[in-house]
C-alpha cells in the first residue's frame, strides 16, 4: 500500500485534470500525479518541467528509455522498473535489451553512445562525485554539449523523482512480481506498456 494517500481525479485541481486528462488514463499512467495532485502549483510546474524534457528531446527515445530503466534498478522504484514507454518500444526497446541492462557494459546490442549514457545515469544514481573529467570525455565522443546538458537534467529527473516513487511504495498497480520481492530488476520480469 502506498506510504502517501494518493488522490482521485475528481479530487484534483482543474488545471491539472486538463493537462493529464485522467479519464483517458489507467490509474498506473496516471502514476505520481495522483500524489502531486496535494500541490497542485508544483505539481503543474514539475509537469512543465518533465513535458518539455520529453516533447522537446533531441536525445533518442531508446537510449532515454535504457538510462532511465538503468536507473530505477538502483533507486528501486517499482513502478518505473515495471513500466515501458511505448515511443521507446516503437524505437527498438524490447525485453531482450532491457535484459541487457543487468551488465550493459558487457552487453553486445547496445551501442557505444548508449553504453556512456547508461554509465553517466548509472553514476549519478550511485555515485556522482565519480563522475569526472573522463565521463564527460566519454559523453563528447558522442553527444554534443546540448545533449549531454539534456542527458544531465533527464538522469536528475528520474533520480529524484525515481527514488521519491520508491520511497511512496506505489505498487497496488503493478505486476505480481514487482509488489513484493525484497530487490527487484527490470530485466525478466513482467511488464506494463504506457503510452
Amino acid at each position: 500500500m502506498s506510504r502517501i494517500s494518493k488522490l482521485s481525479p475528481d479530487q484534483w485541481d482543474p488545471r491539472l485534470r486538463e493537462a493529464v486528462n485522467p479519464e483517458a488514463l489507467s490509474e498506473l499512467e496516471q502514476g505520481l500525479t495522483r500524489f502531486f495532485a496535494h500541490c497542485p502549483e508544483q505539481a503543474l510546474g514539475l509537469m512543465g518541467f518533465g513535458g518539455a524534457l520529453k516533447m522537446h528531446r533531441s536525445l533518442p527515445d531508446r537510449l532515454v528509455e535504457l538510462v532511465r530503466l538503468r536507473i530505477a534498478f538502483f533507486n528501486q522504484c517499482r513502478s518505473c522498473m515495471a513500466i515501458r514507454y511505448s515511443d521507446a518500444v516503437a524505437d527498438g526497446v524490447d525485453e531482450g535489451l532491457v535484459c541487457s541492462l543487468e551488465r550493459p557494459q558487457e552487453a553486445d546490442n547496445l551501442t557505444p553512445a548508449e553504453k556512456a549514457a547508461i554509465r553517466y545515469g548509472e553514476l549519478l544514481a550511485t555515485d556522482h562525485l565519480a563522475i569526472g573529467d573522463d565521463t564527460y570525455a566519454e559523453l563528447r565522443e558522442h553527444f554534443s554539449e546540448a545533449e549531454i546538458v539534456e542527458l544531465g537534467m533527464t538522469c536528475a529527473f528520474f533520480v529524484g523523482f525515481g527514488r521519491l516513487a520508491a520511497t511512496w511504495h506505489m505498487v497496488e498497480e503493478l505486476p505480481q512480481a514487482f509488489r513484493e520481492a525484497e530487490s527487484i530488476a527490470p530485466w525478466g520480469a513482467e511488464r506494463v506498456e504506457v503510452r
